[in-house]
């Protein structure tokens, strides 16, 4: 992965460069799927932090929890679950937005002052699209699209995911961005394009 396609993954549609990786353990809570499902999930989160080397935790002191993760089935019942407006700013037009654009999935970041994602809110509606879709596969996709804040057009024409035999797994230059985006050396927020360069320089080293 050359830098050019590195940059490419955090280059927005604006043109735009941002990058941004976790600087707090993640406290995941997930709702509205059987204990089956939450292993998945679960699994799926160990999984990414042991090939990204970042911690996980019971609790968020300040959030308690801060990596969310809905299933629901009807973006109507968004605005019922008590409290979400407070963590989600003007909450009834987002899903007026996302029900015109028949979306099925959407991501809130949230971030401290030195520009960290201190907070991830995953919204997937399971449409007849994403219940097709293996367990497996959409928890490991939605965990990586929620380990860093890539673009919003990163994965728009190819998916994070291959599939090897019968397995999903993460695509190999995807697991070595994510492990350089963690480096303990590099910062947690960049909004230059040359930290794409540095990036790809330890991508390049672990391939």
């Amino acid at each position: 992965m050359n830098a050019a396609e590195v940059e490419a993954l955090f280059t927005r549609e604006s043109g735009a460069f941002s990058f941004a990786r976790w600087g707090r353990p993640i406290a995941p809570v997930v709702f509205g799927v059987s204990d089956e499902t939450l292993s998945v999930v679960k699994g799926a989160l160990e999984a990414v932090m042991v090939l990204s080397g970042h911690k996980m935790a019971e609790t968020d002191p300040e959030l308690g929890s801060n990596l969310m993760v809905f299933f629901f089935s009807d973006w109507d019942e968004l605005p019922e679950v008590p409290g979400l407006d407070r963590l989600i700013l003007d909450l009834r037009p987002l899903v007026e937005r996302l029900k015109a654009a028949d979306a099925n999935q959407y991501r809130v970041f949230h971030f401290d002052a030195d520009g960290a994602i201190k907070a991830c809110f995953v919204f997937l509606r399971m449409d007849e699209h994403l219940s097709a879709v293996p367990a497996e596969t959409l928890a490991l996709s939605q965990i990586v699209q929620s380990v860093l804040l890539w673009s919003d057009t990163a994965f728009r024409e190819r998916s994070p995911l291959a599939v090897a035999g019968d397995k999903t797994i993460l695509r190999p230059e995807i697991s070595a961005l994510i492990r350089a985006a963690y480096d303990p050396v590099m910062p947690n927020a960049a909004q230059d394009a040359s930290h794409a360069l540095r990036l790809a320089a330890r991508v390049g080293q672990m391939q």
